[in-house]
């Protein structure tokens, strides 16, 4: 396994290098101390299998960094560990399109379990941003980039995902840190684009539009 891991303070580095060697004893990591850094080396190594990026280091101030990497590279697995707990930063990295976003206080188990639901393919939701518990959500299909927008705003493409992967409206709601009354709103929201008038015709449609070539 391949990971770069991003951070501007060497004993952050190292004490994380030390829990990639429980993931995988064979993990090869890349270091990166800055923005300017990860992305000339995620260039270099187009064979990442993930991504481990602090959200404040030099080069880029807030999420602007992490929506820069997903612009740049979308096909490789971006985690965000950071010292902030705030659950804003949190929601904010993952609309971004982070994967996964674990607090530099959590525990050796966590940050495992994070990265090996990460590297399964889902999408890791700390348990602090609602009832999900860091269980494991599926990760956005690729196909669903070539979804028309049919003047549906980010976040109600966002429902419309989870829409299409069969998820009710309670967990739509603890996957986006949301109430279930702005999910109903965005979901109406999604049925007059689409000019249908259930759930399951709108989860057709969905589909049918991501087959298009």
């Amino acid at each position: 396994m391949k990971t770069l891991l991003a951070d501007d303070h060497p004993l952050m580095r190292e004490g994380v290098r030390h829990v990639l060697s429980q993931l995988e004893p064979s993990v090869e990591i890349i270091d990166a101390h800055d923005y300017p850094s990860l992305f000339a080396q995620t260039a270099l190594h187009a064979d990442l299998d993930l991504a481990l990026v602090d959200l404040n280091m030099p080069g880029f101030a807030g999420m602007q960094g992490i929506t820069q990497f997903r612009s740049r590279f979308p096909d490789i697995p971006l985690v965000v560990l950071s010292a902030s707990e705030s659950a804003h930063d949190m929601r904010s990295a993952l609309e971004a399109g982070a994967l996964g976003f674990i607090p530099k206080a959590a525990s050796t188990a966590v940050m495992l379990a994070a990265l090996r639901q990460v590297l399964a393919g889902n999408l890791y939701v700390p348990a602090s941003l609602g009832d999900n518990q860091g269980e494991p959500h599926p990760a956005p299909p690729a196909a669903f980039t070539a979804l028309p927008h049919s003047g549906l705003t980010a976040r109600q493409l966002e429902v419309a995902r989870l829409l299409a992967q069969g998820c009710a409206n309670k967990a739509i709601a603890g996957m986006l840190a949301m109430s279930e009354s702005t999910v109903k709103v965005h979901i109406a929201a999604i049925f007059r684009a689409f000019d249908v008038t259930n759930r399951t015709e709108a989860v057709l449609q969905i589909q049918r539009l991501m087959q298009r070539p």
